[in-house]
C-alpha cells in the first residue's frame, strides 16, 4: 500500500519501520513544518492514511483525507467530541475512518476482559473500583484514552457506578481516575477491585510503542478498500 502518515513524532517513526518491514510505501509525510500539503493534490494516489497528531489539529486532518477519498486510521485521543462530525462525513462522502483509544492488540484483550470483569463484578456490591494509568510525561492528554475507555467498559456493566472523574473522589457513584506522569514509561493501566477483606487487580504495561505502532499498521490494511467507521473490536474479529 502507498501511506501517508500525518504525525511524524515517535509514534509515527515507529509505525514507518513497521510498514516499511511489511513491505509498503511511506507516499506522503506530514509534520509540522509542510502541514499545507494535507491536500487532495498530495493525497491523490494514497492508500491509507495514518494519523497520528495532536487534540487539536487531529480532527482537521482527518476531514482532508475523507474528503480527498482517503480512508484514515487515527490514534489521536481527546478530540472525541468530533467523533460524530467524523461519522456523518463518512457516510456523506463514503468515506471509510478507523479509530482507537489503544491501538496493542494486549491492551484490547485487556479491554474484553476488564468489560467482562465488570460484569461479574457487579452483583458484588462490597467491591469499589478505581483505574490507574501511568506515562511518560510528554503524554499530552490526561486521563489517558485507553484509561478512558476501560472507564467506559465498567460505566457500561457495573451500575453502581454513574461517570469517572480523574482524580480523588469520596462520592460513591463517581469511578476515579489516577493519572500519573513520570519519565520514560510507554504506559501501564491497572484496574483494582477492592473490599475490605481483598483486592482484585488487573494490569497491562506496555514495554515500548511498538505494540501500538503494529497494531496501527494492522488497522490501515484492514480498512483498505472498505467503506464507513470501524474499530479495534472489528479488527480483533476479523
Amino acid at each position: 500500500m502507498k501511506i501517508a502518515l500525518v504525525g511524524y513524532g515517535k509514534m509515527g517513526k515507529e509505525i514507518e519501520q513497521i510498514l516499511i518491514a511489511r513491505g509498503h510505501t511511506i507516499s506522503l509525510i506530514i509534520d509540522v513544518n509542510n502541514t499545507a500539503d494535507l491536500d487532495a493534490d498530495h493525497l491523490r494516489d494514497i492508500d491509507v492514511a495514518i494519523e497520528f497528531t495532536t487534540p487539536q489539529t487531529a480532527y482537521g486532518n482527518i476531514v482532508k483525507c475523507i474528503e480527498a477519498g482517503v480512508p484514515v486510521v487515527c490514534g489521536t485521543t481527546a478530540w472525541l467530541d468530533k467523533l460524530p462530525e467524523v461519522e456523518q462525513l463518512c457516510k456523506t462522502k463514503q468515506g471509510a475512518f478507523f479509530y482507537a483509544s489503544n491501538y496493542s492488540i494486549g491492551v484490547n484483550i485487556f479491554f474484553e476482559i476488564n468489560r467482562y470483569l465488570a460484569e461479574l463484578m457487579n452483583r458484588f456490591g462490597e467491591y469499589d473500583v478505581t483505574i490507574e494509568e501511568t506515562h511518560h510525561t510528554q503524554k499530552k492528554d490526561a486521563p489517558s484514552g485507553t484509561a478512558v475507555t476501560l472507564a467506559e467498559g465498567i460505566l457500561s456493566n457495573l451500575g453502581r457506578k454513574r461517570k469517572w472523574v480523574c482524580g480523588t473522589t469520596t462520592v460513591p457513584e463517581e469511578l476515579e481516575i489516577a493519572a500519573i506522569r513520570r519519565s520514560i514509561v510507554p504506559g501501564t493501566h491497572t484496574v483494582t477491585y477492592e473490599s475490605d477483606v481483598d483486592s482484585i487487580t488487573m494490569t497491562h504495561t506496555a514495554k515500548s510503542r511498538r505494540g501500538f505502532a503494529l497494531g496501527a499498521v494492522l488497522a490501515a490494511e484492514f480498512l483498505r478498500g472498505k467503506k464507513g467507521v470501524y474499530s479495534m473490536e472489528d479488527l480483533m474479529r476479523a
